[in-house]
């Protein structure tokens, strides 16, 4: 099931990001990094954003009622817009002021053997939890990377992909600068490792705010669905044929499809209502997804 696959990918990020949060904020209190701070909050915003998550998949999961005919799925795409925001306004605001603080007042970081040692055990952990997720999604589509982001309907996918690819390239701009940073002995390459945490924060964020923003205003199945619905309605030879088309995903597993038909003005209203019943059934058997089908004979 799709859902017990993301709850793994998510659990198995929260996991890596409470485990190094800490030490993070510990070995940036230490030394006086303000990249390091930048950093801690960096995991503890990750590792608020998959508990987001693990709620939206809990709240989405609720029975329908008469409230809400068509259930609570898309509460999960409520919640993934809201972690989305939470990335940029809290971990890259955050990252942007340790990094303007320290530039005006720079200051050479103290002992860097701690933090080198938690920037590579951060490494170790987040770089684990990147490969794990990544290898769930691509276990989803054979498509390009970024045409498969595009298409996928489960949040939780693609979130925990870039929260993770940000951590790992966060840790690393951050290793390289605060690196060059001592053995040039510059007290300003600190603030601009925070800087930079910032800026590559800023950049997932909205990739991620515009991806969960389209899912939570609804999208449609793709357009190679839609034509092999038409097809499907064509070659059935039940004289129907597709005047509109409307669709939208309720949840990650649910779609709500509309088909707007002409038909034969002879048909009774028995034969109508058989005809109506086959169509559906068959395109159940074939997109199992589509789970609400309504035809409206024109």
């Amino acid at each position: 099931m799709t859902m017990a696959r993301s709850n793994r990918v998510i659990y198995a990020a929260l996991g890596a990001n409470i485990a190094i949060a800490g030490t993070k904020f510990l070995a940036g209190l230490f030394s006086r990094s303000s990249a390091m701070i930048a950093e801690g909050v960096h995991s503890l915003v990750d590792s608020a954003n998959e508990l987001l998550l693990l709620y939206g998949i809990s709240r989405s999961n609720k029975e329908r009622d008469d409230a809400h005919p068509f259930g609570y799925g898309r509460e999960l795409y409520f919640w993934s817009f809201i972690a989305s925001i939470l990335i940029f306004s809290f971990g890259a605001g955050v990252a942007f002021v340790q990094g303007y603080l320290h530039l005006r007042r720079p200051a050479i970081v103290g002992p860097m053997k701690w933090n080198y040692i938690v920037l590579g055990f951060s490494l170790l952990f987040e770089g684990s939890s990147f490969l794990i997720a990544f290898r769930a999604f691509r276990k989803t589509t054979r498509e390009p990377l970024w045409t498969a982001i595009r298409h996928s309907k489960d949040p939780t996918d693609f979130i925990v992909l870039f929260e993770d690819g940000a951590a790992v390239l966060g840790l690393i701009v951050v290793f390289v600068v605060l690196f060059i940073g001592r053995q040039t002995n510059n007290p300003y390459l600190d603030g601009v490792a925070s800087l930079a945490v910032g800026a590559i924060l800023t950049v997932a964020s909205a990739l991620l705010a515009r991806e969960s923003r389209s899912l939570l205003i609804g999208e449609g199945i793709s357009d190679r669905t839609r034509q092999a619905i038409v097809g499907m309605v064509k070659e059935d030879h039940n004289g129907f044929s597709v005047r509109r088309l409307f669709s939208i995903y309720q949840s990650p597993d649910e779609v709500l499809l509309v088909l707007i038909v002409d038909v034969p003005p002879e048909l009774t209203a028995a034969e109508l209502t058989e005809r109506m019943s086959a169509v559906k059934q068959k395109i159940k058997e074939r997109y199992p997804r589509i789970t609400y089908i309504v035809i409206q004979p024109e």
